[in-house]
This record gives C-alpha cells, sequence and structure tokens, in this order.
C-alpha cells in the first residue's frame, strides 16, 4: 500500500538535535508499557506482508542489505524545511501504536532510550560513517552495544518526544551529517514511495 499525506498533515515531528529539552515528561508508566506489549502481541499474532517478507527475504539475503524499517505505511512528512524548521528524516505514519519496526541494515546500537526532542530513540552504526536514527517510539527493545541485523526489530511505532501523532521518525546520518532519506536509500535500493528493498545487498 502506498499512501503519501501532505507534509505536517496530523503527523508532526521537529528534526529536534539530541540537546533539544523535552517536550513532554517521559512517558514511560506503567499503562504505556503493557499497551505496548499488548499491541506488540496482537501484531506479532497476525501475518502480514512485513512478516512474509522478513521470513522469507532475511534467510537468503545478503549480510549488507538495506531494507525497509516497516510496511504498509503513510510516507507522512519528508526530509526539508517546515514551518521555518529543518525536517532531518521520514515520517512514517498511518499504523498503531505499539507497531514493531526493524533495523534498516546490520550495525551496532550506540544509542537507546529517551533522546530530548526524539523522544524514545534508537542509534545504529552501521561503520563508514553511517548511523541511523529511529525517533519517538513506544519503546525501545535494544541497548547500547547490541548488534542487530537488517531486519531485526528494535523497537515499536510511538509518540514520545516532539510528536503529535504516532509514528517512526527516520534519520540517515553520513559521518555526523544528516542526509535526505529519500535520497540516499533510492541509491542503495530502498524506495520508501514504491515501498521497495534491496534485500540482497548494494
Amino acid at each position: 500500500m502506498l499512501a503519501t499525506a501532505a507534509a505536517g498533515a496530523g503527523i508532526v515531528a521537529f528534526g529536534a538535535a539530541a540537546v533539544v529539552p523535552d517536550a513532554k515528561a517521559d512517558p514511560g508508566g506503567d499503562h504505556l508499557a503493557a499497551y505496548a506489549e499488548s499491541a506488540r502481541g496482537d501484531i506479532a499474532a497476525r501475518p502480514n506482508r512485513g512478516d512474509r517478507q522478513l521470513s522469507t527475504s532475511f534467510s537468503q539475503g545478503a549480510p549488507d542489505a538495506w531494507v525497509l524499517p516497516l510496511h504498509d505505511y503513510t510516507l507522512s512528512s519528508r526530509y526539508g524545511m517546515r514551518w521555518g524548521r529543518p525536517h532531518r528524516g521520514l515520517d512514517l505514519a498511518g499504523l498503531p501504536e505499539g507497531t514493531p519496526y526493524m533495523a534498516v541494515r546490520g550495525g551496532v546500537v550506540v544509542q537507546a532510550g529517551w533522546n530530548g526532542g526524539y523522544g524514545n530513540s534508537i542509534m545504529v552504526d552501521h561503520g563508514h560513517g553511517l548511523q541511523t536514527l529511529y525517533g519517538h517510539s513506544s519503546r525501545v527493545l535494544v541497548k547500547p552495544g547490541d548488534r542487530v541485523q537488517a531486519g531485526d526489530v528494535i523497537g515499536l511505532t510511538g509518540n514520545t518526544g516532539y510528536s503529535y501523532g504516532t509514528h517512526l521518525h527516520l534519520e540517515i546520518h553520513v559521518d555526523g551529517v544528516a542526509h535526505d532519506p529519500m535520497t540516499w536509500f533510492k541509491k542503495h535500493g530502498v524506495d520508501f514511495e514504491l515501498e521497495l528493498e534491496e534485500v540482497y545487498g548494494s
């Protein structure tokens, strides 16, 4: 499914640096954890296109594969200036809070937890100056030092930090500088508009 919304329609996530003050209190209360766990169980129990792709692709895929972090999303906001501020990534919305998302490539987790405007976030270092950031999670399922592979579930979508609706905020950093994920990932066989991925490496 491909559904593209106008930038800023319904979902807002500012590309805040890690030093940006928290937008709201850490929502990691018991009720949120229980809800996320429940949603995770519900989603894991029903097969979908992402599950089928995960079960077939990654058993055959190359270790240097680049993949989509989730499927059946709405691309709600792109990289670039928005309301006079830089938005440094893509927003993938339209899925329930607690939807599992995956690492887009193998690497080592260097940050996992509360991260200012990004809310609960995860950063994975892929080597050669490449890092990906996943923001606004309801829950992170990894810790710094964990080694992950492309397609490993690392967190659950949420609405934490500077966010006004459940979604996954995804950034790609090259030597510490954020780049347009749409352009960058396309060069590596991943198309967020068409929901295509290069599971055999690029």
